[in-house]
């Protein structure tokens, strides 16, 4: 299947954010892709939505997921994107919505690692999620979906891919500074590299966050991919006999040995 990844620069008002990734599915769709990927914080971004937080996320996210599902159906693609969804408590969660080109909602994932880190603290309004890993059925393909600062922990990725999954879906804002796109570009190659299956990126353009989404197949090598446009996507032919060919010559996963052993022998045992 052909698949894209979406990249723009998400504001405050929902109904806006909406618009551009109709825009974009639309585009998608002309591309003949069946999946659109778009950022994290595709709902509203945090630094710029109006009133207080908690009440925002309170009072849109059942319509961002609404009108996800009405894109998907209207376009006729599904659409993976990230928002904001009320935990009941102060702290919402950060979580990605997975919707079939019917517009029936596939799963929900919420963001397992939160961006604790380079003097930045999520957890401070964000609720750190425990439902585990996420993979769902799209036009014959296992899709994982994670998180922006979930792609520098292997072992998620790693879990994804020995579940069957075929694409890895990382939605992201990921915020600039010394050698972040580096980090980027090399942890996207990697965890392609290391389980031998195709990754797509969508990440936030903004004064803030570095864009630079692409699609990835499993030798790591960009298909197609953005820099730091303000808004565009990026499509590729994503294919299981690519998984396979690779597979044949570099059987990382089934050579693997240590499975999920966390168990450490004593030296001189």
């Amino acid at each position: 299947m052909k698949v894209s990844v979406g990249q723009f620069n998400p504001g405050g008002d929902v109904a806006d954010n909406l618009a551009v990734m109709r825009r974009l599915a639309v585009a998608a769709k002309s591309d003949g892709s069946a999946l659109v990927l778009f950022p994290e914080e595709s709902m509203f971004s945090v630094g710029r939505v109006p009133g207080g937080f908690t009440e925002a996320v309170d009072a849109h996210w059942t319509s961002f997921v609404r009108g996800l599902s009405m894109i998907a159906a209207e376009v006729g693609i599904a659409v993976i994107a990230g928002g904001y969804e009320s935990s009941g408590e102060a702290r919402p969660y950060n979580t990605l919505v997975a919707v079939d080109d019917d517009g029936r909602i596939l799963d929900t994932y919420r963001k397992l690692h939160l961006y604790d880190a380079f003097s930045y603290q999520e957890s401070r309004r964000i609720k750190p999620g425990d439902g585990g890993l996420v993979i769902v059925d799209i036009d014959g393909f296992k899709v994982g979906i994670m998180t922006c600062y979930d792609l520098r922990f292997p072992e998620l990725a790693r879990g994804l891919a020995v579940a069957g999954a075929d694409l890895i879906c990382v939605a992201a804002a990921w915020f600039k500074g010394d050698h972040k796109i580096e980090h980027w570009e090399t942890l996207l190659k990697a965890r392609a590299i290391e389980n031998t299956c195709w990754v797509a990126a969508a990440g936030t353009s903004s004064d803030h966050c570095i864009g630079h989404s692409a699609v990835l197949d499993p030798m790591g090598l960009p298909q197609d991919f953005l820099a730091d446009e303000a808004e565009g996507i990026a499509t590729a032919d994503v294919t299981h006999r690519r998984i396979d060919e690779v597979r044949e010559f570099l059987p990382v996963l089934a050579n693997r040995r240590l499975e999920n052993s966390t168990t450490v022998v004593p030296a001189g045992t």
